[in-house]
């Protein structure tokens, strides 16, 4: 029996990687004798890393700014000429300091100087994860970071942050690192919000950051002044574009000045860490994350991965801290069946708690399920 383990992270308890092996004590327990393939997952956003670095990527270490200019130890991933890299190591809500947030000033120069290490290692296909960012700057700062110069009307430079942008008049990218032209960049992104208006990155996504509502104006007056510039100066017209408002607007940039294509996280995720080949010839796939809900149904993680399984004609079953779908939903989205920690564990906060051992048991109960397999 082959079974692929690929679930996502258990949000507050497990991540990826920690899931995956707890999945494959449970099943080695019921089936000794199965061969089992971990392949932690991840949906472009925060803990991504860790999933794509547990398929076998290197880890390179890499001294970056925070969000708020601060020095911070980040890390990218790399694999011959192929890298990832999470904006949320470098740009990150978790990496303001003291966890005080500054919507109006957090800057996306440190996944800039992320973006750089990349270039710096050879990479020539690089996908760039980009959820839990704190920043709502358009994707300034990583272009600043790569050597383009946003410029006031005087011709001098700006400071960070998004607010700043209320005085750009011109983008000056003659500075631009020539081996962006080189690289072939994707957003693994599952947000289709436009860059400015009620849907856009400041109005929805600026409170998260603690946008206030006169800040989430004023960042959006920024973020409307720098789609016209960008639009005059570098031919781009991103005021609207799905995907653009993505991570306070640094959709935006990376089509303005990686030139990008936007993708749904998980299929990008999937695609890196080979999980086609993994798959092939497999008896079965288990999947999951911490709620499997309404969301999880809608291009998240699991579903991207029942999705992908199904395809090659591979059951799925899914595993959660909590499940809130019904059957019939499940099925629907490709799932054989779904299982909840709250099976074993009544109690949801012991189930945060004690995830590792009580994720063990539940595997263990599926593979004894499905010993019936060859």
């Amino acid at each position: 029996m082959r079974i692929v383990v690929a679930p996502d992270k258990f949000e507050g308890s497990l991540s990826a990687d920690e899931a995956a092996r707890a999945i494959e004590a449970g099943l080695r327990r019921a089936r000794p004798d199965a061969e089992v393939v971990r392949l932690p997952v991840g949906d472009g956003g925060a803990g991504t890393l860790a999933a794509v670095l547990a398929a076998g990527f290197e880890r390179v270490a890499v001294r970056a700014s925070g969000p708020t200019g601060e020095p911070v130890d980040a890390a990218i991933a790399v694999q011959g000429a192929s890298a990832f890299v999470e904006m949320a190591e470098a740009s990150g809500l978790r990496r303001l300091p003291g966890g005080v947030k500054a919507p109006r000033d957090a800057t996306t120069y440190g996944t800039g100087e992320l973006v750089r290490a990349a270039l710096d290692r050879g990479a020539r296909q690089l996908v760039l994860g980009i959820g839990g960012s704190a920043t709502t700057d358009g994707g300034s700062g990583m272009a600043s970071a790569l050597g383009v110069r946003l410029l006031d009307g005087r011709g001098g430079d700006l400071p960070p942050g998004g607010a700043a942008l209320l005085r750009l008049a011109r983008i000056d990218t003659s500075g631009l690192d020539p081996r962006v032209a080189e690289v072939d960049v994707t957003v693994a992104s599952d947000v289709d919000n436009p860059l400015v208006g009620p849907q856009g990155a400041a109005a929805v996504y600026g409170p998260q950051k603690g946008a206030g509502p006169d800040d989430v104006l004023l960042l959006d007056s920024a973020l409307r002044r720098y789609a016209r510039v960008l639009a005059a100066d570098l031919g781009v017209d991103l005021a609207d574009t799905p995907g653009a408002g993505a991570a306070g607007g640094l959709g935006a940039g990376a089509i303005a000045f990686l030139g990008a294509s936007l993708r749904p996280g998980i299929e990008l995720v999937l695609e890196l860490v080979g999980f086609a080949e993994a798959a092939a010839g497999a008896d079965l796939v288990i999947t999951g994350e911490g709620k499997l809900d309404a969301q999880s149904l809608r291009g998240k993680a699991p579903f991207g991965v029942a999705r992908a399984a199904t395809g090659q004609g591979v059951p799925v079953v899914a595993l959660g801290g909590v499940v809130e779908v019904a059957e019939r939903e499940l099925r629907a989205a490709g799932f054989e069946e779904a299982h909840a920690l709250t099976e074993l564990e009544p109690d949801v906060e012991r189930c945060i708690a004690e995830a590792a051992p009580l994720l063990e048991r539940l595997a263990e109960r599926l593979g004894r399920a499905w010993s019936s397999l060859p």
